[in-house]
């Protein structure tokens, strides 16, 4: 079997590296602020971009592989999302089955409790086949005084040849009310999920390779 030497990931036009030094931000915070005319508004995209600056320090912080973004202003307001992929390996002798996933991922930061609308799930992959998947609103811990509620999407991709290791990718939002919206555009993105040798060519995870929900 040929070995997966990088991933690729298809992201929208509006969506961006994120620059962890916050100059992209501040940028798409500027020309927020300038299209909305009230303090009210102003102040919950304040609100949001801190909260972004903060997802971004975080994503630095746990060694985020890809960090990616967008706020995008339109007619009905502010869209903002994030997405992160971060390697994680599995203890040797220990399967990704739905009691680990429950006990590992989707979990509150701030609260250690799982959101109510939590659901653990196997999911078919285009260019990986069947893997596990967890959704739910989580509250993220930002900071000490900072708590954000998030529409969130974590999909465990199973690396080709090994049993203990996987990519998570991860995308989530603050905007609630757009929740049908978000999750139909982040299983869009990690749909396009690839793992490509040196040539560029596709490797297909192997059956047996892991990442079964069950």
């Amino acid at each position: 079997m040929r070995q997966a030497q990088r991933f690729l990931l298809d992201v929208p036009d509006l969506w961006d590296q994120i620059d962890l030094s916050g100059e992209v931000l501040a940028r798409f915070r500027a020309q927020a602020l300038a299209a909305v005319p009230g303090p009210g508004e102003k102040a919950r995209i304040n609100d949001m971009f801190r909260q972004g600056r903060e997802i971004a320090r975080a994503a630095r912080r746990h060694g985020a592989l890809l960090a990616m973004g967008t706020a995008t202003m339109y007619p009905e307001g502010l869209f903002m999302a994030y997405g992160m992929v971060f390697a994680v390996t599995t203890p040797k002798g220990q399967e990704l089955t739905l009691p680990v996933l429950s006990a590992q991922l989707g979990v509150s930061s701030a609260t250690g409790v799982a959101p109510k609308d939590r659901v653990i799930a196997s999911v078919n992959m285009p260019h990986v086949g069947t893997v596990a998947r967890v959704t739910g609103t989580e509250v993220t811990r930002l900071t000490g005084d900072i708590d954000v509620k998030l529409l969130t999407m974590h999909t465990m991709m199973p690396v080709p040849g090994t049993s203990e290791d996987f990519l998570v990718v991860t995308l989530a939002s603050p905007n609630l009310p757009l929740k049908n919206e978000a999750y139909d555009l982040f299983d869009a993105i990690t749909s396009t999920f690839r793992f490509v040798a040196d040539d560029g060519s596709q490797v297909a995870a192997a059956p047996g390779d892991g990442g079964e929900a069950d």
